[in-house]
């Protein structure tokens, strides 16, 4: 049985079915305030200077909060809006789908205390976009081979647009500071235990089978290359396991029926 097997034995009661759809319709509704009044999302952001005034509702409220990926700082357009918050609905049904509905809801929660140690301790302003990602990439782990039409259009498979999407993360990982970077690791801490494990072993895997190959490889070659073969006759002690052979000064190796044409040579 494993970790998780057992914690939800435990603690199996805070699974929450829909989850993700039930996130998708309070950002939706908070879309729809944020239309009329867009001044009604200071009201829920994760703001930790805020939070220790005893505003603890921004700790849930955040990570219904729909900002931009192309400028985080702006709201999203309805346009924008509505197909990502499709896309949420759809990676949360998939996610559902192979882990259930306690497992998803643990990833998620774990997500969001992440995201909350890199705001209070090392003052990352990732808001709701990492635990997002972290979702993308879970669903990424278990449909690699998922076709989107990017703009309705381009079809391209899950796995694609995640490495696309990693390549840009380790980016910018590269270039922040090093609070950012910690921050970072925090904030997808959920994506690091669940798959970490999985990931390592893999890569065990790969190193196993390869230096299994690598044993078959001298194997084969030992068994099917011949020791010996006569510089005159090419004669091998795989074509005749009685012949005897010598080296000679020369270098090169004769069998004994034919070592007079090195004769000249001293034999070894």
């Amino acid at each position: 049985m494993t970790l998780l097997d057992r914690l939800e034995r435990r603690i199996g009661w805070i699974a929450i079915p829909s989850l993700i759809r039930i996130v998708v319709m309070f950002t939706a509704l908070v879309c729809v305030l944020a239309y009329t009044n867009p001044d009604f999302l200071t009201v829920l952001d994760l703001k930790p200077e805020l939070i220790k005034r005893g505003q603890l509702w921004r700790l849930i409220t955040y990570i219904f909060i729909p900002k931009s990926p192309v400028q985080p700082g702006s709201m999203m357009s309805p346009l924008w809006a509505i197909v990502a918050l499709w896309f949420l609905w759809f990676i949360g049904d998939g996610l559902e789908r192979a882990w259930g509905a306690f497992r998803l809801t643990l990833y998620f929660t774990v997500g969001m205390i992440g995201t909350t140690i890199a705001a209070f301790v090392f003052h990352a302003q990732f808001s709701n976009g990492m635990l997002a990602a972290s979702l993308f990439f879970a669903f990424a782990w278990f449909y690699p081979d998922e076709v989107i039409y990017v703009m309705f259009i381009l079809p391209v498979k899950i796995k694609w647009l995640a490495w696309i999407f990693a390549a840009f993360l380790v980016a910018g990982f590269v270039s922040e500071p090093w609070g950012q970077k910690v921050g970072l690791l925090f904030a997808f801490s959920n994506y690091f235990l669940f798959f970490g494990p999985q990931m390592l072993h893999g890569v065990r895997h790969r190193k196993d089978v390869a230096a299994r190959r690598q044993r078959f490889e001298v194997q084969a070659r030992s068994a099917e290359e011949p020791l010996h073969r006569c510089a005159t006759c090419g004669a091998t002690e795989l074509s005749d396991p009685n012949l005897e052979f010598r080296v000679s000064r020369d270098g090169e190796e004769y069998c004994l029926p034919h070592l007079p044409s090195a004769a000249t040579a001293d034999v070894h």
